[in-house]
């Protein structure tokens, strides 16, 4: 099984602490994997060479693969702040609408699909649509026995600044403040176990994204950009203040990458195309997909449900869910332990 790798991450199953049981009897060998997420690209794969590495081994009949999954987190101690939660992911933007809160919505829509615990952490205070994005909550926020209670929306865990001014009123807050709401959201709400919580930050490289990573320990950022060169030179401002506050950049997303007609399925692209891929390539970092532009993206976020939950079969929902595999996958990479760690601290039952 040290030879059997996990494409997803680069590391094989036993460095990666994956290999979780082997049993044998009578020729049937049955290996027990956990994956690092549910939402692990490569299952198929890494069954199927499992499977042909065993079966080459004398006296081996039929090879049973049984898979668990059990999200990620960094090897040791829990933070101080947020310890229940897995992975801090900042969704973020170099200048104001590029589409963040509807990428932020349907990655948590997506990652929640699969199974995994989420939640959303509005942090765009001076712009806070995730409310409206997210549509009527299935459970309100209130003040439990000592702190605040997450509204659930679609199964997601949701706090905003939102909840608490009235619509149309302007948050006119300085630096300062905006460190104490950030505070009282990450210290001051029970989140409970998370095996993500999805940042939404506001456009730019200001107060709020230096709080965060002065608060938690953010996992890592996702940039979402437009193909235009204007918007692209703005992430490249934001990828230096990432780099300054050393919170990794896992990739980036081009939203509005053309605009698809849905009567004659013509590609118009209206802000040119392929600048995000471009700034991922000279970054040296994955380019995690490309969003069209479509009326029923903006209408399902109008309406307060996310297209991925809206119309889980279309083809822009099928690119979101892969663009949170892939989101998800280099999650597990940032938090893979040691090769040998996870050698020594990998726990065995061999039954013959």
């Amino acid at each position: 099984m040290a030879k059997v790798k996990d494409p997803g991450l680069g590391r094989d199953l036993v460095a990666a602490g994956m290999l979780r049981e082997v049993s044998a009897d009578s020729g049937k060998v049955r290996v027990g994997i956990r994956l690092t997420t549910p939402l692990c690209p490569s299952r198929e794969e890494i069954a199927a060479a499992v499977q042909a590495a065993i079966l080459r081994l004398p006296g081996v009949k039929e090879v049973e693969v049984v898979f668990t999954a059990e999200v990620a987190r960094k090897l040791g101690p829990p933070p101080a702040r947020l310890p229940s939660v897995r992975n801090v992911i900042a969704v973020a933007a170099g200048k104001g609408g590029v589409g963040k809160s509807t990428v932020a919505t349907n990655l948590a829509a997506a990652l929640a699909q699969a199974g995994t615990a989420v939640g959303i952490l509005d942090a765009d205070v001076f712009g806070p649509s995730i409310p409206q994005m997210m549509g009527p909550p299935e459970v309100e926020t209130g003040m439990g026995e000592h702190r605040l209670i997450p509204a659930v929306h679609h199964g997601i865990k949701i706090v905003s600044v939102g909840f608490f001014v009235e619509r149309g009123a302007a948050v006119i807050w300085r630096g300062p403040m905006i460190h104490k709401l950030l505070t009282q959201f990450v210290e001051d709400v029970e989140w409970g176990e998370l095996d993500y919580l999805v940042v939404d930050l506001p456009p730019g490289t200001g107060d709020t994204q230096l709080s965060l990573a002065q608060l938690v320990p953010v996992t890592g950022a996702v940039m979402v950009t437009t193909p235009q060169e204007v918007s692209v030179i703005d992430v490249e401002k934001a990828l230096g203040m990432w780099k300054k506050v050393e919170v990794p950049v896992l990739g980036v997303i081009e939203n509005m990458s053309y605009f698809a007609c849905p009567q004659c399925g013509h590609h118009e692209e209206i802000f040119a195309r392929g600048g995000g891929k471009q700034l991922a390539e000279r970054e040296g970092l994955p380019f995690l997909g490309e969003i069209p532009m479509l009326s029923s993206v903006r209408g399902s976020g109008d309406g307060g449900t996310p297209i991925v939950l809206a119309e889980p079969e279309s083809e822009v929902a099928r690119t979101f869910q892969g663009i949170a595999r892939r989101l998800a996958c280099a999650l597990s990479v940032r938090n893979l332990p040691d090769p040998g760690t996870a050698k020594r601290s990998s726990k065995l039952s061999v039954m013959k």
